[in-house]
């Protein structure tokens, strides 16, 4: 057997025993939720969870704040009395998910060739002129070749989507600038499923209304999950086996 083969071998023989042991850490995990429900996540900081990373982007320089003598008014405040939209690390705001996307795409694609390639010479050295034997060991064709090929390709995309939910979130990190990065994550637990909405992003302080809420579609790298885990969701994906061949097998 050769060595490359070998190699290839004993790397998938390796990733499937590492996904069965990782599989079975998930069945015991299961086993011991047995007859129980999910337990919903702890409330914690946000910037605390592992994997958390400040939001860095391109600012413009800062501009220092000017007071004009004798006045109530500073110029770059946005109104006259206290804001009580959020503005700092720490405060609150709601944002208003809502998706509704729609795709349709079909594409087709057909392709064909043909080739044909015949190069001979009828008289090889005048063959004709020696004796017979000879006609059968001198070419009478130097180059026959036929090739054709053909590709016919389809693809479609049919897709609806539609998410209409409010989550609260929180201020994590105000940016030099003034824009702010915002973290929200609800859960909700139905007997023995939990629904998970998750929100995360860049807003600007002036997209947020006067009642401290803000569109999804005005948050900058949105990001937004909207998910589970439970006895349904286990019941939806397949057998942690199925996984593994799925990923291991070459056809």
């Amino acid at each position: 057997m050769p060595m490359n083969v070998i190699i290839v071998l004993r790397h998938a023989v390796l990733a499937t025993i590492a996904t069965s042991l990782l599989s079975g850490c998930a069945a015991f995990d299961r086993l011991k939720n047995v007859g129980e429900q999910p337990a919903l996540s702890a409330v914690d900081n946000p910037t605390a969870r592992p994997g958390y990373k400040p939001v860095q982007m391109p600012m413009p320089a800062a501009q220092p704040a000017s007071y004009n003598p004798n006045s109530l008014w500073r110029n770059g405040s946005r109104a006259f009395f206290k804001d009580q939209r959020a503005h700092q690390v720490g405060d609150i705001l709601t944002v208003k998910v809502n998706i509704t996307d729609k795709a349709n795409i079909a594409n087709e694609t057909q392709r064909s060739r043909a080739n044909k390639e015949d190069s001979g010479v009828t008289d090889f050295l005048g063959s004709k002129t020696i004796p017979t034997p000879a006609t059968a060991i001198l070419p009478g064709r130097i180059l026959t070749a036929d090739s054709s090929s053909s590709s016919d390709g389809k693809g479609s995309v049919n897709r609806q989507e539609a998410l209409s939910t409010n989550v609260a979130g929180v201020v994590t990190q105000v940016l030099p600038n003034g824009n702010m990065v915002v973290e929200g994550r609800q859960e909700i637990r139905v007997n023995f499923e939990i629904r998970e909405l998750i929100v995360a992003g860049v807003v600007r302080p002036e997209d947020i209304e006067s009642d401290n809420t803000i569109d999804s579609n005005k948050i900058a790298q949105a990001r937004i999950a909207y998910g589970g885990r439970g006895q349904i969701t286990d019941v939806q994906q397949p057998r942690y086996g199925q996984q593994v061949l799925d990923v291991v097998l070459p056809f």
